[in-house]
């Protein structure tokens, strides 16, 4: 730092802060005895923090004269007439102590680094940090802790004390969980017995949401997590499960900056100008403030909870434990499949304890939008997130109710709509959680938050959720069946009854919407009646089906609110004509034609060169077989696969023609030379049928 007086050896005022505290008046000591030896004068600052309201000026001029009368003996009696006392009142300490630095042009100044902030140390930042970084002289941050301080962070339990300790820990927690767990009824549910009526379940429902309320945050966690598997549990469950809420303390500001300090490497000011001490949120994983960067950038930050990961796990080891016992019960299984169940939990717990798992959802999705000019998600600041620290932009809007009406309103609904249908069938990546808590309006966008929960799918499934809306557009019923067990896998066996029962549920569903307006049906709510009737009827549809379907009806009540005209199937058709002509455009590319050509080319003349082979043509041994009338086979061979050839290409000429006729962005000359290219394939094909066979062939 730089000093005050031409001479850096000569120190001819010393500034020492403190607070009054134990620790403090530590500082001041060491200071004094500096004084001394450069018998140099001694300032001694106290900064009294206004009390909190308005406070009468009258009221604070007492406060301060009262301090500096306590304040002045005390620098006396250590320094003598060296020894001088000032009282600032300040509801910022650092900036004070600063301000006296400049005023009296000290030379040195010293601050302890223990007790100087109080209540307001969070808000206000590590106060020697913010010294340092400011102070134009030399400043010395004196360690004021006491030894027994100072080694009470390092004391650990004697050999072998904690590994007993963690095993008591884990053997009173299960017992608990156990204890409350028969309390609710598991001892019911595993049991043989005929199945539950409906108002036993519900009973159930409650008794089973109680258990995990009353087992503390993490089985919180683990219920709204369930709440959005109804594949895993039956209706009743899911609806009492969705109140569940994480009652947990917030952290300490002390907690919270020891946490943001572990992971940033650096004292927190280094990184940040303020941080609000109100946390926005706080959850059993992570705590959530509003912060300002050092460039003045506004930021939420997210911050894990210090034991989070451990106490989630220890309670996730312990289901994994309940749920290996609960798979040996058939009866138990009935209700809702606990293996499946606890494997799903711990998968997305472990998940959303990486904080670097939502920052990577976060920048996908952010791709994903790209063409969506209304839609976007906050920027994630890399440099400063870990895996148990988060800092994005703060997307600083209203609630997406509250967006003002106008065309950039209908815009982001039309888009919100179409991003679904982007995300879900053709990424296989979508938002699985885009309730309106989740999003924002800001600069006419809605911003998607907490990417923390994201569905994925692939490519077998997306295809069958295509062909599902199809055949429910279409009101056919047994393709619809069809679909659905083909998106099972195989892994329900039916019999003639219950395959009858199936279908029969589903055209029930098929007739439910048949009488309803295009306005009037809701996508998310279909795709959820389709995979509760499968529920119903065994078939285990993927979990990813059922998420987009919760996330459809979520994100199409959000639309329906900003534009309650929008047409959902409308909005469909436009986006799935708009990604065909998309892959047409793509298969049309000349570069790309050539490649495809040359590469069939290849294929065929490997796949000749191993017929001829085969048949004993090319050199070499091959297989020898005789067969009369060898040349009319060979002649009729020819025939099929020339007119399969032009019939398939004839095929794709009129669906090439069909999707291009209507669509606004294609050139009018690619449907014209669809239309001609099958012109004359089909003329190729019947005069290819009309002739008559040669006989000599």
């Amino acid at each position: 730092m730089a000093q005050a007086t031409d001479n850096p050896a000569v120190i001819k005022k010393i500034l020492v802060a403190t607070d009054r505290s134990e620790t403090a008046d530590r500082a001041v000591r060491w200071a004094a005895d500096m004084a001394a030896s450069h018998q140099a004068d001694l300032i001694v600052l106290q900064v009294l923090i206004p009390p909190e309201g308005d406070a009468e000026a009258a009221a604070l001029e007492e406060m301060r004269d009262q301090a500096e009368v306590t304040l002045a003996a005390f620098a006396q009696s250590l320094a003598a007439s060296r020894g001088h006392a000032h009282v600032a009142i300040d509801d910022d300490p650092a900036a004070a102590i600063l301000e006296a630095v400049d005023k009296e042009e000290v030379d040195v100044v010293v601050v302890g680094n223990v007790g100087m902030g109080g209540r307001r140390q969070f808000l206000l930042g590590n106060i020697p940090n913010r010294v340092s970084h400011n102070a134009r002289c030399t400043v010395i941050i004196y360690n004021s802790a006491s030894r027994e301080q100072a080694a009470s962070g390092y004391r650990t339990a004697a050999p072998g004390a904690a590994g007993e300790q963690q095993e008591g820990k884990l053997l009173a927690r299960a017992w608990r969980i156990g204890r409350v767990l028969v309390r609710a009824g598991a001892r019911e549910l595993m049991s043989q017995g005929k199945p539950a009526s409906e108002e036993d379940t519900s009973s159930r429902a409650r008794r089973f949401r109680e258990a995990l309320d009353e087992l503390g945050p993490t089985f919180a966690k683990l219920g709204q997590i369930l709440s959005t598997r109804p594949d895993l549990l039956p209706p009743a469950f899911i609806e009492e499960l969705k109140s569940l809420q994480e009652r947990v303390t917030p952290l300490t500001e002390a907690e919270v900056v020891a946490a943001m300090e572990r992971e940033l490497r650096v004292p927190w000011e280094d990184v940040f100008a303020s941080i609000d001490p109100q946390p926005l949120a706080a959850g059993t994983i992570a705590q959530v403030h509003r912060a300002t960067l050092e460039t003045g950038e506004r930021v939420v930050v997210k911050v894990q909870r210090p034991t989070a990961e451990e106490d989630i796990l220890q309670d996730v080891a312990l289901l994994e434990m309940f749920a290996a016992k609960a798979s040996e019960r058939p009866a138990f299984r009935r209700v809702f499949d606990v293996p499946a169940m606890v494997e799903h939990l711990s998968s997305s717990l472990r998940k959303e304890l990486d904080f670097r798992t939502e920052a990577a959802n976060i920048n996908r999705m952010r791709e994903v939008l790209s063409s969506f000019p209304r839609l976007d998600v906050p920027r994630v600041y890399e440099d400063y997130s870990t895996s148990r620290l988060l800092v994005m932009e703060e997307v600083q809007g209203s609630p997406v109710s509250e967006a003002p009406p106008g065309t950039a309103r209908e815009e982001a609904a039309r888009q919100l709509l179409e991003s679904y249908y982007r995300q879900v069938l053709i990424e296989g990546f979508f938002h699985a959680d885009p309730h309106p808590g989740n999003m924002k309006w800001w600069n006419d966008k809605i911003y998607l938050l907490d990417l923390g929960m994201v569905g994925e799918i692939d490519d077998k499934t997306r295809e069958s959720i295509l062909l599902l809306l199809l055949a429910f557009s279409q009101k056919d019923a047994p393709f619809l069946a069809d679909v659905v067990l083909t998106l099972a896998g195989g892994s329900t066996s039916f019999d003639e009854g219950a395959m009858v029962s199936f279908r029969a549920d589903l055209d029930r569903l098929i007739l439910k919407y048949r009488d309803l307006s295009l306005q009037e049906i809701q996508l998310g709510p279909m795709l959820q009646e389709v995979t509760q009737i499968s529920v119903n009827n065994n078939v285990r549809v993927p979990a990813s089906l059922m998420l987009a379907g919760k996330a459809f009806a979520q994100m199409q009540m959000v639309a329906s609110e900003l534009d309650p005209t929008l047409d959902p199937f409308s909005v469909a058709e436009s986006f799935l004509l708009r990604s065909t002509v998309g892959q047409l455009a793509g298969v049309l590319d000349p570069r790309k034609l050539f490649y495809e050509g040359r590469k069939a080319q290849a294929r065929a003349v490997r796949l000749m060169e191993s017929f001829e082979s085969l048949m004993g043509v090319r050199p070499g041994g091959g297989l020898q077989v005789n067969f009369r009338g060898m040349e009319r086979l060979e002649g009729a061979i020819n025939d099929g696969s020339r007119r399969l050839s032009v019939g398939l290409g004839l095929l794709g000429a009129i669906l090439g023609t069909t999707m291009t006729v209507n669509a606004d962005k294609v050139p009018r000359w690619i449907p014209a030379a669809l239309g001609g290219l099958g012109s004359l394939l089909a003329a190729r094909l019947l005069l290819d049928v009309s002739r008559r066979p040669n006989p000599d062939r």
